[in-house]
């Protein structure tokens, strides 16, 4: 073996094992940094979809009082926009899939007649308790 053959052998090129974990750290450093920030926009996402998704459901809700003339009742629910509860004329499905939850998993309250308009369509958000505030805050019809 000549000279130029050992430096070969001797000298090879990569990361040593300090040198990555000084990278692991700086990312696990930023990711602490920006990983609070996008959670917290996942819940006004979440807010904004819920909000959404009750005005869909206001929409379908007056089709079909133009059709049957009136609101569902509080016993035939969210669920007489999809099929019918027996009413002649209903013509729907008023909604184009099943009622859908809200963005938590939870269904929607529906009430008639409502405490805060003649009907009120509501979620209690990501704790699903009543109030809160940001994620937690209800979502409701009448805002």
């Amino acid at each position: 073996m000549n000279i130029m053959q050992k430096q070969r052998v001797g000298s090879q090129s990569g990361f040593s094992l300090m040198e990555l974990l000084i990278v692991m750290v700086i990312l696990g450093l930023i990711a602490s940094l920006v990983g609070p920030k996008l959670f917290g926009k996942l819940g006004k996402a979440q807010q904004k979809a819920a909000k959404t998704q009750i005005e869909m459901l206001l929409t379908a809700l007056d089709a079909f009082r133009l059709d049957v003339g009136r609101y569902p009742s509080q016993e035939e629910g969210l669920a007489a926009l999809v099929t019918n509860p027996g009413i002649e004329k209903w013509d729907g499905p008023y909604l184009k899939k099943a009622v859908p939850n809200d963005p938590w998993g939870n269904p929607y309250t529906y009430r008639i007649p409502g405490e805060h308009g003649e009907l009120d369509i509501y979620t209690y958000g990501q704790d699903n308790q009543p109030g809160g505030e940001k994620e937690n805050a209800d979502v409701g019809s009448w805002e």
